[in-house]
């Protein structure tokens, strides 16, 4: 699908307030509100609008610590993608799973109270995740940029 730049106007718009009443997001983008909503509708239908959800700050949830962890697998095993994978999804403190080309298989973020916390997970819940080779954590100290715009 084709985006014209009033369609990339009313995406940095929604990208940088998701919540805004579409009455101001027609305003700042430049359009009515019915061209607002018939261009929302074919960005959804096209795929460019896949969901529209409520982001959750963990933080303000009592998490503090965020470990991100790189696994690399023993691939002796034909089914250690998935049987790692699912096994991993059902840790209820890891937030996000991607895999990898390269040295690194897989990578787990995972999120935690605070450190005891964090060791209890890491013990009782990662060690005990199937097909490990090697594995290296890298705790976050800082996130600099979260972008959640693209560059439109």
């Amino acid at each position: 699908m084709q985006i014209d730049e009033t369609d990339r106007r009313i995406l940095r718009h929604y990208l940088a307030e998701p919540a805004i009443d579409r009455t101001e997001l027609a305003e700042r983008a430049g359009v009515t509100a019915a061209t607002l909503w018939r261009r929302l509708d074919r960005l959804r239908e096209a795929g460019l609008i896949r969901v529209e959800a409520a982001v959750v700050d963990w933080r303000a949830l009592g998490y503090e610590v965020e470990v991100s962890l790189r696994f690399t697998l023993d691939k002796t095993n034909p089914r250690a993608f998935d049987e790692f994978i699912g096994a991993a999804r059902e840790v209820p403190e890891v937030v996000a799973i991607e895999t990898f080309l390269g040295r690194v298989d897989v990578r787990l973020n995972v999120i935690a109270r605070d450190m005891a916390h964090y060791q209890e997970v890491y013990r009782r819940r990662i060690l005990t995740l199937p097909h490990i080779s090697e594995l290296e954590a890298l705790m976050l100290i800082s996130t600099i940029k979260d972008a959640e715009g693209l560059p439109l």
